[in-house]
């Protein structure tokens, strides 16, 4: 049985949560976060206990630390994790500063800890689909990848003080997906984008609406494109394209009703949000987490993914900001 403290009682810490609490091989012991209220909340949700940091890394049953808090504790709780012999999930990003992120991993490295990068979207059934068929060679080789990625709405001004930009924050899990699907790094980047769905977000120097396009040394290209604003629900589709067909992923809907009449074909709207859109893709993720615990598999996505996803949001900000196209620099 996993142990487990989670580090962060809000929305997507009650995600992962329920992930815990749904795998028989995991039990949930601590919740922590800065604010008490919360953490007490939901401990008596979980039956575990409400404590501080201290009590969650000197208790030698805790054996994955579940890192769910603000952006600007991950690093450090990561380095204070895994000093004290932890497993460790981590959200993401590791940190918005690239030179901080590598500090984080040094640590990781230097005590031979294990360390997962919230990247869920690798484990949603119909994306692993999608992966398993360009794997098994169904459509030749990958020429060309196109990653559809837009929220319902923006988020409030307050979260965009502090996520670190549209590139930081929505595209970093398109650069992982698409890392993923071409199955070759990313050796340039360029990026065109605008304030278009909210003026507040191009005051606050962010952007919501973009174009990414990636091209691989092969020739190899994704095409991501993001927008704050789809009135029609979550939209989250992927194609990839080969030298002997195409294989895609759909978006997933609120049921599968049709309406057929004189008036037209009707279909339902793309599930709202990603809380209901990924809900298997995260219970997937906490599963392959356990499993790397268990069978002392280096976890996947790893700290490497973290870190090469925050180098492309690097370089498509500089691209943004230059009109030109950038070359990736990679450790």
């Amino acid at each position: 049985m996993i142990t487990v403290a989670l580090l962060g009682a809000g929305r997507i810490g009650k995600i992962h949560a329920s992930s815990v609490m749904a795998n028989p091989k995991a039990t949930m012991k601590y919740v922590v976060d800065v604010y008490k209220k919360a953490a007490d909340e939901l401990a008596a949700q979980l039956s575990a206990q409400s404590v501080d940091l201290e009590t969650v890394f000197a208790d030698p049953e805790v054996d994955l630390v579940m890192i769910c808090s603000s952006t600007d504790t991950h690093a450090d709780l990561i380095e204070r994790a895994a000093r004290a012999g932890k497993a460790i999930f981590c959200e993401k990003p590791v940190d918005l500063n690239l030179g901080r992120v590598r500090e984080a991993l040094q640590v990781v490295a230097n005590e031979n800890a294990k360390l997962m990068v919230g990247f869920n979207r690798r484990f949603d059934p119909n994306f692993v689909d999608v992966k398993q068929s360009i794997v098994n060679g169904e459509i030749g080789e990958v020429e060309l990848v196109t990653i559809i990625s837009r929220d319902p709405g923006a988020p409030p001004a307050e979260y965009i003080k502090g996520s670190g930009g549209l590139f930081r924050d929505m595209t970093i899990h398109d650069f992982d997906v698409a890392r993923w699907l071409l199955g070759e790094e990313p050796a340039w980047v360029y990026a065109s984008a605008a304030a278009l769905t909210d003026p507040q977000i191009g005051t606050l120097g962010d952007v919501d609406t973009a174009v990414v396009t990636l091209t691989c040394k092969s020739g190899k290209m994704a095409v991501i494109t993001n927008s704050r604003r789809a009135t029609y629900g979550y939209d989250q589709r992927i194609e990839v394209h080969g030298s002997d067909g195409m294989v895609a992923a759909t978006n997933m809907l609120e049921s599968t009703k049709v309406v057929s009449n004189a008036d037209g074909v009707t279909s339902q709207k793309p599930m709202h949000f990603f809380l209901e859109r990924y809900a298997a893709a995260y219970r997937n993720e906490f599963a392959a987490m356990v499993e790397a615990i268990e069978s002392g598999a280096e976890p996947n996505p790893s700290g490497t993914d973290g870190e090469k996803s925050i180098v492309l949001a690097e370089a498509a900000l500089e691209s943004l900001n230059t009109g030109a196209r950038v070359a990736v620099k990679y450790r």
